[in-house]
């Protein structure tokens, strides 16, 4: 019988050594059992997978140059005394004579491998490292064979390193610094360093952008730099212009930046052997031919009306990207000449009210509907769809050809026939985009361009583009140290990650901008609100703010009383050298928008430098309410300035936040392009739709409905009995519901019939 010992070091990340021996019976009658022993070896220097150059002795006494396995052979069943291996001439020869023992024998014969668990030997010092090897897994591997590689064998079994950012040396020596350099300071004395002030900025084309009241130092830059080298994050951030698969989780690439990217970049980026810039770009075309010549009168409603209507009907961010930008461009100054004898309204709640809201002053015949919608599946946006489509038919009756002149459609080339059995003419009223870009950013494709362009003109969507296009390229090629996006990510990682902080606030001192934070919060909470890394393991590290916001000042008078005595919340501050409208008024000797900015100048510093005990009672202030008056400071924030708010700069604020998103995810090691969290309330809202058409198909007054557990169950019935009165009316055509009718005003000369049945006719679809 021959007995084998070998031990190397693994790559657990706490550097451990196994030790395995192999005891053989040459008779091959019985199997040969390998055990597996781990022990915890944590001081010693971390090195690679099997054997580095200081790995542990075999038998206590020093090997020389080690590989793959050092073996010491105890007689090779003949019962000669052990004797170490100390040559590699010897090693390779007793490596050889295992892995022919292991290989030998007949076909039936069988191996047992049992990983054992052990108890870390500096348990008492590390807690939490001896958690981690208390629950060391027990693994028994049984095959006929071996195999041909031993090593191969054991790799098999051995325990996977977790790969998690968190495990890495960059990472805890941000941890270390988080605690011993940044913990202890404040940003009042911070602020006083010229040389760290006159480094922490960056600026392209136009923005100017302020970070030296982030709770950072220039030392704390360079370890994040660090921990993006070693995340690899330009190769990754050029793998995604590329059109690399990086959404691995739905096996797609991540373009949104083709759809801004200019004519010379057409047959750059290839994605399964289509062109995704020149398609994009084809798109654009197909849309401006569309816009200009509704614009200009060419194109009319079924009653030969002029259209000047629309009406976009679309959910999160077929929605919040597209208003968001509507919005600015509303008080832009091209855009109020351009929007002149046109109106845009947006309709994304399921809530009835919203329909009702939407279409209160409208006239049907003057009206375009534009469906947005990646699958042409979206319960809300579908719902709401044939509900515009049946206030269509109600008024000028329901002949399939009122669907092709007032609707058309934004959705991925996979929902063609999903369009055209909508009764959309899918030849000329059907705008395509693509897998490879996602809901939350796809306001520079067919879901913002069409909207956009049929209000405002192409002209002016074209300039947001060429905004976002700037970011992109700074993005993909501006040095990491004056890179915004990636400084931006790499802030909110360090607030997020180490100092613990799990909210931030978009604040723009801008009114025309009231709908980013809400667009943002989409953006960066649906991308990075994960638990999984891109590994498949769950991540031991917080990630994903709560983002929110509101135009300054109105926020200074909602909840700043929180930021700036109540929890810490990194913010961001958005501000513009020139006022899209600025304001003198008689006697005033400060215009409104320096009024605006004089806040949005002093709120950082005041959030970073507090107000001491001393400085209140300096003030004269009653003893009894100096505390209450005190102001702790050391609060983070940053500071955008941009020129003016224009198209072109709302491409740039579009861009900028959608590149620090990927950013953070990227170094957090996510999927930033996937939403599974979404799909389970989708799922258990079916389930609920059923339980009602049961009970609404039911007319027992006191009939139970049972859903999956009884607080469900209880409440539901409450709405069901609650509601059961309000839901019979007459006059409906609607067999489950009989829902009532919906008042609605239209335009002056359109006398409307008196009951709207929503219900209604099935329209004639061929």
């Amino acid at each position: 019988m021959g007995t084998f010992s070998f031990n190397f070091t693994c790559h657990w990340s706490c550097r451990c050594r196994l030790m395995a021996q192999a005891a053989h019976h040459c008779s091959m009658s019985t199997p040969v059992q390998l055990s597996i022993v781990h022990r915890c070896l944590c001081r010693l220097p971390m090195g690679s997978f099997l054997f580095p150059h200081r790995a542990p002795s075999v038998a206590g006494r020093p090997v020389g140059k080690q590989r793959e396995l050092s073996i010491r052979s105890y007689g090779e069943g003949r019962g000669r005394r052990p004797r170490p291996v100390t040559s590699l001439r010897a090693q390779k020869r007793d490596k050889s004579y295992l892995n022919k023992l292991l290989e030998g024998g007949p076909d039936n014969d069988s191996i047992q491998i049992q990983l054992e668990s052990a108890e870390s030997e500096y348990a008492e010092e590390d807690p939490q490292h001896h958690d981690a090897h208390h629950n060391y897994p027990r693994v028994i591997l049984q095959a006929d064979k071996l195999g041909r590689s031993a090593h191969a064998q054991i790799l098999r079994v051995l325990p996977k390193s977790k790969p998690l950012v968190s495990a890495t040396p960059e990472w805890k020596r941000l941890h270390r610094h988080a605690a011993e350099v940044v913990g202890p300071s404040h940003l009042r004395d911070l602020l006083r360093d010229p040389d760290r002030c006159g480094a922490m900025y960056a600026e392209h084309d136009g923005v100017y952008f302020d970070y030296s009241r982030q709770r950072a130092t220039l030392e704390t830059m360079d370890l994040l730099f660090d921990l993006a080298e070693k995340q690899k994050l330009t190769e990754r951030v050029r793998g995604m212009f590329e059109g690399e698969k990086i959404n691995f989780t739905e096996d797609r690439a991540v373009l949104h930046t083709a759809l801004r990217a200019g004519p010379d970049e057409v047959g750059e980026v290839f994605v399964d052997g289509v062109d995704a810039v020149g398609e994009a770009r084809d798109v654009l075309r197909q849309i401006k031919e569309f816009t200009d010549a509704f614009r200009a009168g060419k194109i009319t409603g079924y009653t030969g009306k002029r259209m000047r209507n629309i009406v976009s009907v679309g959910i999160g961010g077929s929605y919040l990207g597209p208003e968001f930008l509507h919005e600015v461009l509303k008080t832009e100054a091209e855009g109020i000449n351009s929007s002149l004898g046109y109106s845009l309204r947006f309709l994304a709640n399921v809530d009835p009210v919203d329909v009702e809201r939407t279409c209160a002053d409208l006239d049907p015949e003057e009206t375009l509907i534009v469906i947005v919608s990646k699958t042409f599946t979206t319960a809300e946006t579908m719902l709401n769809a044939r509900t515009m489509r049946q206030w269509l038919w109600d008024f000028m009756g329901d002949d399939i050809d009122v669907v092709k002149k007032h609707v058309v459609a934004c959705s991925s080339v996979s929902a063609t026939e999903n369009v055209k059995a909508f009764g959309i003419d899918t030849d000329k009223y059907f705008f395509r985009f693509w897998d490879w870009v996602g809901g939350r950013y796809s306001v520079c494709g067919a879901a913002g361009a069409v909207p956009i362009s049929l209000l405002y003109g192409f002209d002016l969507f074209e300039k947001f583009l060429e905004g976002a296009r700037s970011m992109d390229q700074h993005f993909l090629n501006a040095p990491m140290k004056q890179n915004i996006p990636i400084i931006m990510g790499l802030l909110g990682v360090w607030n997020s990650s180490f100092m613990g902080y799990n909210s931030r606030a978009l604040i723009p001192y801008a009114q025309a901008l009231l709908r980013l934070p809400a667009h943002i919060q989409q953006l960066d909470m649906e991308s990075n609100g994960k638990r999984i890394n891109r590994h498949g393991v769950e991540i031991d590290y917080p990630v994903g703010e709560v983002d929110f916001g509101e135009p300054g000042t109105n926020s200074q008078h909602s909840f700043f009383q929180l930021i700036h005595q109540g929890q810490t919340i990194p913010v961001d501050f958005l501000g513009f050298v020139q006022s899209q409208h600025d304001l003198l008024m008689d006697n005033e000797k400060l215009s409104s928008h320096d009024e605006l900015m004089a806040n949005f100048f002093a709120q950082p510093d005041a959030l970073a430098n507090g107000k001491t005990a001393d400085e209140v009672r300096a003030e004269g202030c009653p003893e009894e309410l100096v505390l209450h008056k005190v102001f702790d400071g050391n609060r983070p924030s940053s500071s955008l300035l941009f020129p003016q708010l224009s198209a072109y700069v709302t491409g740039q604020i579009l861009s900028l936040y959608e590149h620090r998103t990927a950013v953070q995810g990227f170094i957090w090691d996510l999927n930033s392009f996937d939403q599974w969290g979404v799909e389970l309330g989708k799922k258990l809202a079916l389930d609920v739709k059923e339980h009602l058409m049961e009970a609404r198909n039911n007319e027992i007054a006191d009939y139970e409905l049972e859903a999956e557990n009884p607080a469900t169950s209880r409440i539901l019935n409450y709405y069901v009995n609650g509601s059961r009165d309000a839901v019979r009316g007459g006059g409906s055509s609607n067999p489950v519901t009989t829902t009532t009718s919906v008042t609605r005003k239209t335009h002056m000369d359109h006398f409307p019939p008196e009951i709207h049945d929503l219900g209604g006719h099935s329209g004639r679809l061929s």
